[in-house]
């Protein structure tokens, strides 16, 4: 079998994860292929995510560096069972390989937590919305704006079906008054996010200009993507260029403790039963009058 020229995020993460568990151990290449019956060339291959990994040999590894944690073990045995021939191979003609990754790390997240003060989070968006999005963006024909959204109209489908992830977004004032979008379009995307609160399991605030202490925001919005084990959690970092996927620990922490002060000065989530100046429905239902 010839080596992969364009491993995926999923491929990477698991040569990622086992290199870690190795170093973990304090375990040389060289010991590690001699306990797992490996040759070096292959080792390096696998922690690159240029080759793939069987189960046994995978039992094996875990097995050399004395990996006893039976949730993570599980964990990574999905990820290399894993064929990455999801709904989302469908789109591969039109969307590029980070699209694909994300929406195969979306199939597996246990929990979100999203930030943004440019855009409304792209599975909280309403489709006229993302394409007034898209056409700003990506100027083109009628073809690939169907495309674009029907990718992600496909992606926000996570948030209903069984069992479903839970997702805390938090919202700056800012993203309601970017101009590319027009007044009716932003009216239906606030109406669709009290909506989506309705969700037992959404829970989106908002951060307005007015918020009690300096918010300090992070550059870019992000969202952290829990994983069924805590070390196999990603931060995605949305950028003008080329997204980042950032998985080391020190990574998620930061954005997690972030994520939680952000939350901490942001306004009560979301409630459609329950208004008051100092809410987020206030704010929503101010926005509506000011646009």
């Amino acid at each position: 079998m010839g080596l992969r020229l364009k491993p995926t995020q999923r491929q990477r993460r698991l040569g990622h994860e086992l290199r870690k568990l190795r170093e973990a151990a304090g375990m040389g290449a060289a010991e590690a292929c001699e306990r797992a019956g490996l040759n070096k060339p292959h080792l390096s291959h696998i922690e690159a995510g240029r080759t793939a990994c069987p189960e046994p040999r995978l039992r094996a590894l875990l097995s050399a560096y004395g990996c006893s944690d039976t949730t993570l073990t599980k964990a990574l045995i999905e990820l290399t069972n894993a064929t990455g021939k999801g709904w989302w191979r469908a789109y591969r003609d039109t969307v590029d390989d980070r699209g694909q990754d994300l929406a195969e790390l979306e199939s597996t997240t246990t929990a979100y937590r999203a930030f943004d003060w440019l855009h409304v989070p792209g599975l909280l968006q309403t489709p006229a919305y993302m394409r007034a999005l898209f056409t700003k963006e990506n100027p083109g024909d009628d073809g690939d704006l169907d495309a674009y959204a029907g990718f992600r109209l496909r992606r926000q489908r996570v948030l209903t079906e069984r069992p479903a992830p839970t997702f805390e977004a938090v919202i700056h004032e800012a993203a309601f008054h970017m101009g590319f979008v027009d007044r009716e379009t932003m009216l239906g995307q606030l109406d669709h996010l009290v909506e989506l609160a309705r969700l037992p399991q959404v829970s989106i605030r908002l951060l307005p200009f007015r918020c009690a202490a300096y918010p300090a925001t992070p550059g870019s919005p992000f969202t952290i993507h829990d994983a069924s084990a805590p070390e196999l959690s990603t931060v995605y970092v949305e950028q003008p260029n080329t997204p980042l996927f950032l998985c080391d620990p020190w990574h998620v922490e930061h954005f997690a403790a972030d994520f939680a002060r952000i939350s901490g000065i942001s306004l009560e989530p979301l409630d459609p039963g329950a208004a008051g100046e100092q809410s987020s429905l206030g704010l929503i239902q101010h926005l509506r009058y000011v646009l």
